[in-house]
């Protein structure tokens, strides 16, 4: 038998998952957890094969608790669950490198099919995440021009943007002119967009 832990914040959620679970002959949901600060303390006690992680609320807690588990419980593997995440999250996700990594909007049967191979040492990304990744384009934006984005994106006048990031605000203008052309945009608002949708801000 497979044992897994299932550790997700939505208590609704996490039932449909240990009962979709439950119904696999070699699988057994040996303990829950809401992400409530218990995950180690259960990893430790019930020793599962492998535990199942929702990344999506408390993002940086459920991925210091995965980077936790695979410091002090070797043997266990975790299957990181994500729903939709922005392309630099998901960035910083895989950079840690977990041993798998699914999403929500796929079919049930590929939370089963990930915890099988993971279980078996096998590294398991879902095809459509793996995707994202590979097609999306390289941030062509510079630290900088992020900043001057960020702030012009919260809505901050060039005067604003430059007494905050101590520029002139002649170099701000040249900033948000060359970062617009450099994503393709037509204008200031165009050029948030297209870097919000590639995951760039």
């Amino acid at each position: 038998m497979i044992r897994v832990l299932l550790v997700e914040e939505n208590g609704l959620l996490r039932g449909a998952l240990a009962a979709l679970l439950t119904r696999e002959d070699d699988i057994e949901v040996v303990a829950e957890a809401g992400g409530d600060g218990q995950v180690l303390a259960r990893a430790l006690s019930y020793r599962p094969d492998v535990v199942v992680i929702d990344v999506d609320s408390r993002q940086d807690e459920a991925l210091a608790t995965a980077s936790t588990l695979c410091e002090r419980l070797p043997e266990c593997r975790t299957l990181l669950v994500a729903g939709a995440p922005a392309l630099e999250r998901l960035r910083r996700v895989l950079a840690l490198r977990p041993p798998g990594l699914i999403g929500k909007d796929g079919p049930p049967d590929r939370l089963v099919e990930g915890i099988r191979k993971v279980v078996r040492g096998q590294r398991y990304i879902a095809p459509e995440l793996a995707v994202l990744v590979l097609d999306a384009v390289e941030n062509p934006l510079t630290p900088r021009e992020r900043e001057v984005l960020r702030l012009a994106a919260e809505g901050a006048p060039a005067r604003e943007i430059a007494d905050r990031l101590s520029l002139s605000v002649g170099t701000v203008r040249n900033h948000l002119s060359a970062l617009t052309r450099k994503v393709g945009a037509r204008n200031r608002i165009d050029a948030i967009r297209i870097a919000r949708e590639s995951g760039w801000l």
